[in-house]
């Protein structure tokens, strides 16, 4: 069974593994990662000594940028061991006013008060009847100017692509069979109102919703290439199956969202 792995995003020297900003076109795929980094962060009004929750922190790209642009202290939450071990190393070695720190759990198990929550490529791991309980819990944890930016991919279900014209063939089911079983096992993409209907009955307004769409096809097309040139290696280091599993998977989902099966959002909300 193929997963998606942290070696795509690190072997890319990118510093997460979810969609890239390219704000210039010039830009490598590092930068526009940091860039994307950096839109989420620019849309939750950090300020100096605040405590940013960052919900599935990955590798700590997010938190470690918080702390050193926005002067603020932050908390992180994985289930991954091997993210929680490699986060808390760097976080052990930061000195300055400001504390950052990892912890191994989910949200469900996290009820301390923070000023700010952002969340990038976690939500896709969660399920939709967990949705209204996700948004109560962060709703509970902010203050009453709190905001939250959520940073999802969408995925539409076939209903909805043939009313917005968009057909949907024998191949695109094959290929949502691929994923489901060997990709993204029990993960589910939600549609935009998914978010926003059980996000506002808790309480949150929401502000803007950004669609990056065309900067995760180049992302990855990035790393299908990144992918490509390493093959070799990644045979050895794999098999053939797993690089032709992950060849299929990049270069599958890159002509999804460039042919709008596949969207990517940034919600921003706020109390």
């Amino acid at each position: 069974m193929w997963r998606r792995s942290s070696s795509i995003g690190r072997g890319c020297c990118s510093p997460t593994e979810s969609c890239a900003y390219f704000e210039q076109d010039d830009m490598t795929l590092e930068q526009a990662q940091w860039a994307k980094i950096d839109l989420a962060l620019g849309k939750c009004d950090l300020q100096p000594g605040m405590t940013l929750l960052d919900i599935g922190c990955g590798w700590g790209s997010t938190m470690l940028r918080a702390v050193a642009k926005y002067d603020v202290n932050v908390i992180g939450l994985t289930l991954s061991r091997n993210q929680y071990a490699y986060v808390d190393r760097i976080c052990s070695t930061l000195s300055g006013a400001r504390n950052a720190s990892v912890r191994l759990q989910g949200w469900e198990e996290f009820d301390e008060p923070v000023d700010r929550i952002v969340s990038i490529g976690a939500f896709e791991h969660f399920r939709k009847r967990r949705y209204p309980a996700f948004f109560q819990r962060c709703h509970d944890i902010l203050p009453e100017d709190g905001r939250m930016l959520l940073h999802t991919i969408i995925g539409y279900q076939r209903a909805t692509l043939e009313k917005r014209g968009v057909p949907v063939t024998r191949d695109h089911l094959l290929f949502a069979i691929f994923m489901l079983r060997n990709i993204f096992p029990g993960g589910q993409l939600p549609e935009p109102d998914w978010v926003t209907e059980p996000a506002e009955d808790t309480g949150f307004r929401v502000e803007k919703i950004e669609s990056l769409q065309p900067h995760y096809a180049r992302t990855l097309d990035c790393w299908a290439a990144s992918l490509s040139e390493r093959r070799d290696d990644a045979v050895r280091i794999a098999s053939e199956e797993t690089y032709d599993g992950y060849m299929k998977y990049l270069t599958g989902c890159a002509e999804l969202f460039r042919t709008r099966y596949l969207d990517v959002m940034q919600f921003t909300l706020t109390k």
